[in-house]
């Protein structure tokens, strides 16, 4: 399994990003799996990576948290968690991404609209 974190420069959200994604592979017995951070600097690397926003979680190449028709942003990404609006998403919807990649022999499985946990807020970078 291949995981990133995509994040903008600075982003305030990598080190929760990271600790949660690690919590989460440790909660699904996968501790020993790897991921890395990878900083996105530019929009034409953001539209190349499937960026929509600092932090995106990629699982073998996919968001499992995207939201159809998002374009690429050089933006804060918010997520919907059970506490409110987030700058990270739970750690149970990541274990949901991360069982869900896992189990589907590495892809990762689309949820229908009414099942969407992350609405992307943005803010600009400046």
């Amino acid at each position: 399994m291949e995981i990133e974190i995509l994040v903008v420069p600075d982003c305030p959200h990598q080190r929760p990003a990271e600790e949660r994604l690690r919590a989460a592979l440790e909660a699904v017995g996968l501790a020993a799996t790897g991921f890395h951070t990878r900083v996105v600097g530019d929009l034409a690397e953001a539209e190349r990576s499937g960026f929509t926003g600092s932090p995106t979680f990629l699982i073998n190449g996919r968001d499992p948290f995207a939201e159809p028709g998002v374009p690429a942003s050089l933006a804060c990404r918010m997520y919907r968690t059970a506490d409110g609006l987030a700058g990270v998403p739970d750690t149970g919807r990541l274990r949901e991404a991360l069982r869900a990649a896992a189990g589907s022999g590495g892809g990762v499985q689309a949820r229908s609209p009414s099942d969407r946990s992350s609405a992307l807020w943005r803010r600009r970078m400046g």
